[in-house]
């Protein structure tokens, strides 16, 4: 077990911190739905119809609200974003983003974000949080909101979705997995239809969605988007189709604020709870349920038994959590400037978000072991990157605009800063200490940059890439990035630093992947680390791992190209999205067709080396569909286990490192067209010099199963499957099979 280093205090480990702040999911689903149905007897028709539907927009303290009935104890719901915090409300830790999480590649650390994150939930009394996100799942590397999520990958979007959830879940708040489905892209996101082919949509975007809803998650949000010509929150096929009847959810589904179109519809094909229950116009209207539901029941347009299933559904997954053991009343408003009347942050949960920050910091290039910097006699820090924004870390509604250190993307996805490290900060308490002599240039001017570098022994140059909702439109980019180069000229800046002969150490602070090749083309560019949006302890973090404190071990959650056309997916002003690249996203379309990646998927140096050895698959599966019974998740086989692949791993360098070993699978020549190699596990392991461990990579039928159109059934082909294992999808350390 990693310890957490607390700076002032005696270390205190992730375990330590997972049990003091976990009660545990209180009941089980069969227990939370027959207590529901308890108060479902009891509940008027206008009580009924006030749970399913929201108060209205600023209609009550949270983003969203539902009416409070007085037959039974239940209050007005609080729901509010997001997936890394409290929207809205400060003081609140705000963590690193989910793609930072993501980068971690470390599940002990993604659930214990969950759980504090939860924990600070339900000290503001929240009911409902909006998070996780799994959409966008990201097949376009410029899409906004990729930031929220943890991973273009399905597979460690969905061990990162079920680790978040049961962490959120056991401190007492309900998680939202978000956004359901195939909401891609920000451009025209409340219009686009998005059309993929039933394989594509089951092993790429529903994947990490069978792991949230494996994982007890209480309620999903649907999003604005079509699906094949029909609005996601009024979707007969996905909503009862596929969530409640395939993957057996037993929550609630609720809309994406202002993502319903209909009365009678949106009510007849699944959805459980509208959101905010009115739109934004002043005076509000489209007001879809309320009145106009209970009118619907009435005329028998929608069935008494529909709506009895909504209350049901919304009343079990507050059960499920244990809101009605003393859940606090809700401590803050959203209409207010976000003033919270308690306190909820607590030094664990910052020394958590700067360990996350610190786990997740990828060291894409390191010539010459130029980091860790030791003690350097003169450095200097270069860019409006290095900074807080000198209005103010909180100073842009949502952080929409680029001004000052990138730590979030902007949308509702974000939360205010109760502080914020910046690296100069950081980079200065070290100064102190070391006696090192600091030039800046705190602006992105490519002539005082090469200044600054021309007067110390190293440079240090901070480049951006934003994105964010489509809400806001920020530097001409439209919550979508318009592209994949670096923001405020940083390429040139770079150049210019570069032209110096002054060694210069490049520090991405990004949202998504950027295209690299200018800044890499600079011979006196010695390094280049990649930091994600990281988060309140965003400075400490990367002096932990600049000056060498720890030794990086963030691995890339997506890949990295030449060229932003070596994607094969861009987003679109059309309004259908035909999803033509099928299955081939990301590290799948860059094997699949051949394409040379800069920096592959799952890539990340360390300060030192690891070796691989001993390879040995043990799996055992009969070939064929799934037979199980559905239960929560899926067919109760799907989640089955059918072996092992097991390794060694050694730490064969002169410092103390982690590291991700990652297992792929080949599929055999019998199943229908599949990308050359799909992660199929994932471990890390702490090691110091000369030691080594064992990785032990579980299996279950899903991961050796593709869907079947024909059969609607996951299936396990015959024949022989390949087995890859190494340090990322390129970086293959260990092959081997087995045949099934």
């Amino acid at each position: 077990m990693r310890p957490l280093r607390l700076h002032s205090a005696a270390p205190i480990s992730i375990s330590v911190l997972l049990a003091s702040l976990a009660a545990g999911q209180v009941i089980t689903w069969d227990e939370a739905y027959a207590r529901a149905a308890s108060d479902l007897a009891v509940l008027s028709q206008d009580e009924k119809v006030g749970i399913v539907t929201g108060v209205t927009w600023e209609g009550g303290p949270c983003v969203g609200n539902t009416y409070e009935p007085t037959s039974i104890p239940y209050p007005s719901l609080c729901l509010q974003d997001g997936p890394l915090s409290v929207r809205f409300a400060n003081p609140v830790t705000v963590f690193p983003a989910g793609i930072n999480a993501g980068a971690t590649w470390d599940r002990e650390l993604i659930r214990a974000r969950g759980v504090a994150m939860g924990a600070e939930s339900v000290g503001l009394g929240v009911h409902v949080q909006l998070g996780p996100v799994a959409g966008a799942l990201g097949k376009i590397p410029s899409a906004g909101r990729n930031w929220e999520g943890f991973s273009n990958d399905p597979y460690l979007a969905g061990v990162a979705m079920a680790e978040a959830i049961e962490g959120m879940q056991s401190s007492g708040v309900q998680a939202c997995a978000k956004h359901y489905l195939l909401n891609e892209q920000e451009v025209n996101r409340n219009t686009i239809s998005s059309d993929p082919d039933d394989r594509t949509i089951h092993e790429l975007y529903l994947w990490p969605f069978y792991d949230a809803v494996h994982a007890n998650v209480a309620s999903v949000m649907c999003s604005y988007n079509k699906i094949n010509g029909t609005w996601a929150c009024e979707h007969d096929a996905l909503l009862n189709g596929l969530l409640k009847g395939e993957l057996g959810f037993k929550g609630h589904v609720l809309s994406d604020w202002n993502a319903q179109h209909s009365t009678v519809q949106s009510a007849n094909t699944g959805l459980d709870m509208t959101m905010p229950g009115s739109d934004f116009n002043t005076p509000r209207g489209s007001i879809f349920w309320g009145e106009n539901l209970a009118l619907a029941i009435a005329n028998g347009s929608v069935p008494q038994a529909r709506l009895d299933d909504m209350v049901t559904r919304i009343l079990a997954a507050w059960y499920l959590v244990g809101q009605d053991q003393g859940h606090p009343e809700v401590a803050f408003s959203s209409w207010d400037s976000g003033a919270a009347s308690v306190d909820v942050t607590t030094p664990e949960h910052a020394e958590l978000a700067r360990t996350i920050a610190r786990d997740s910091i990828v060291l894409l290039k390191n010539s010459n072991a130029s980091l860790p910097l030791g003690t350097p006699g003169s450095l200097a820090v270069i860019g409006s990157d290095a900074i807080v924004n000198p209005a103010g870390a909180n100073a842009c509604t949502d952080r929409g605009c680029n001004t000052g250190t990138l730590a979030q993307g902007w949308g509702s996805g974000t939360a205010e800063y109760p502080y914020l490290i910046a690296p100069l900060d950081a980079i200065q308490e070290i100064a102190a200490t070391t006696g090192t002599t600091i030039v800046t240039s705190t602006t992105d001017d490519p002539a005082a940059g090469a200044a600054a570098a021309a007067a110390a022994e190293t440079a240090l140059v901070f480049i951006t890439a934003d994105s964010g909702e489509g809400y806001i439109t920020v530097e001409g980019h439209p919550g979508d990035r318009n592209n994949l180069d670096p923001w405020h000229n940083g390429n040139a800046l770079v150049q210019a630093v570069a032209a110096t002969n002054t060694p210069t150490i490049v520090v991405v602070h990004s949202v998504g992947p950027i295209t690299l090749e200018t800044i890499l083309a600079q011979p006196n560019v010695v390094a280049i680390v990649w930091a994600g949006i990281p988060g309140q302890e965003s400075g400490h973090a990367l002096t932990d791992i600049l000056f060498g404190a720890y030794a990086p071990s963030g691995k890339l959650p997506y890949t990295i190209g030449k060229s932003e056309a070596d994607y094969g997916a861009d987003w679109t002003e059309s309004q259908t999205d035909p999803f033509t690249e099928g299955l081939f996203i990301d590290y799948r379309h860059f094997d699949y067709y051949a394409i040379e990646p800069r920096y592959e998927f799952g890539f990340g140096l360390s300060y030192t080396t690891f070796n691989y050895s001993a390879l040995a698959p043990a799996i055992s599966a009969t070939p064929g569909p799934t037979t199980g019974e559905t239960v929560v998740g899926g067919p109760a086989d799907l989640f089955a286990a059918v072996g092992t692949v097991t390794a060694y791993v050694s730490n064969t360098g002169a410092v103390s490192g982690a590291e991700v070993a990652q297992l792929y699978i080949g599929f055999p020549d019998s199943a229908p067209p599949t990308p050359p190699k799909q992660l199929r596990g994932f471990e890390k392991l702490s090691l110091e010099p000369g030691q080594t461990g064992t990785v032990t990579f579980q299996l279950t039928r899903r991961d050796i199963s593709y869907w079947d159109v024909g059969v609607q059934k996951w299936v396990v082909p015959a024949g022989t499957f390949e087995v890859f294992v190494g340090a990322s999808s390129r970086d293959v350390r260990l092959t081997g099979s087995f045949t099934v």
